[in-house]
């Protein structure tokens, strides 16, 4: 589960500038390791995000795995910073016996917890120091998850290989097309077969990312599509993230050849107190934070 939560509003301010600093604010070494001055309001070609978010989640993978780690757990499915657990929602189905593929693994965390369900999960990231944390964890667990450092627009499986797919807040909101992430996961999976991935509620671009009062205020179109883009000092894309609507999502999706089952917006559970970048209790109890596209590939 990845989001660089918690660090401006999307107005194009410079990093420094009316910015609410945060104990989630855990971002400032990458950062520094980067070059990161500023923020930019352009359109993002998918090499130049491809680089920058390969380059920021290298830097950033030990400061994420320690702040999150232990939410997260070693052998455990988190769909999303509300707690929602896929062993409660069952949203995949029966996965005993299927070939899962994890798109944006990091750590790998819901793969081994696939393993452990009877699947037989392949994971995958952009990644290469979050899969150094993969492999950490299988060597901690005992469950050795296959890892694969690859994109999600170009996925290394042979077509008709797998048997369900499955992203908690990995991959998609960095890829300039998820359309092409749909195609290739429409290439690798057998007809039928399930497509369940999490993101950011599209309604949250509208708002700062403040888990405080300051975010509770709209301060962003919601049909502005512009990314949000960090820059270093010579305009190149340190950190690259996309805004789609929830109906830019369903389009992408059902022109992939993917039918809509479920849009499960988890609500804010009773006594979850945990504050996770701009995720709190003040927010959740107001509007969602998590959008999950509960899909399949169409029979045909």
């Amino acid at each position: 589960m990845r989001h660089k939560q918690g660090r401006l509003a999307r107005a194009g301010n410079p990093l420094g500038e009316n910015r609410t600093v945060t104990a989630q604010d855990r971002h400032d070494s990458a950062e520094h390791r980067l070059g990161t001055v500023g923020v930019a309001a352009r359109p993002v070609g998918a090499r130049e995000a491809t680089a920058a978010n390969l380059a920021w989640w290298d830097a950033d993978a030990d400061d994420y795995q320690a702040e999150h780690g232990a939410f997260l757990g070693d052998a455990d499915f988190v769909w999303c910073p509300e707690g929602l657990r896929e062993a409660d929602a069952a949203l995949l189905g029966d996965v005993r016996g299927r070939r899962v593929v994890e798109i944006g693994c990091g750590q790998a965390a819901c793969a081994r917890w696939l393993a452990a369900s009877g699947a037989h999960p392949v994971a995958l990231d952009l990644s290469g120091g979050m899969l150094r944390h993969a492999k950490q964890a299988n060597a901690r667990t005992g469950i050795d998850i296959p890892l694969l450092q690859a994109s999600a627009e170009e996925l290394p499986l042979a077509t008709g290989s797998m048997d369900a797919a499955c992203s908690a807040f990995g991959a998609l909101p960095f890829v300039a097309s998820p359309r092409t992430v749909f195609a290739e996961l429409h290439r690798v999976l057998r007809p039928g077969s399930p497509w369940v991935f999490s993101v950011t509620h599209p309604m949250r671009w509208i708002f700062p990312d403040d888990p405080g009062p300051n975010g509770l205020t709209a301060t962003q179109p919601y049909f502005d599509r512009t990314p949000y883009v960090e820059v270093d000092a010579e305009g190149r894309a340190t950190y690259v993230e996309y805004h789609r609507t929830l109906g830019d999502w369903v389009r992408a999706l059902t022109s992939a050849g993917f039918v809509l089952e479920d849009l499960v917006e988890p609500e804010w559970p009773e006594g979850h107190s945990r504050v996770w970048g701009q995720w709190s209790p003040l927010r959740g109890k107001l509007f969602p934070g998590t959008a999950i596209f509960v899909t399949r590939r169409a029979d045909r």
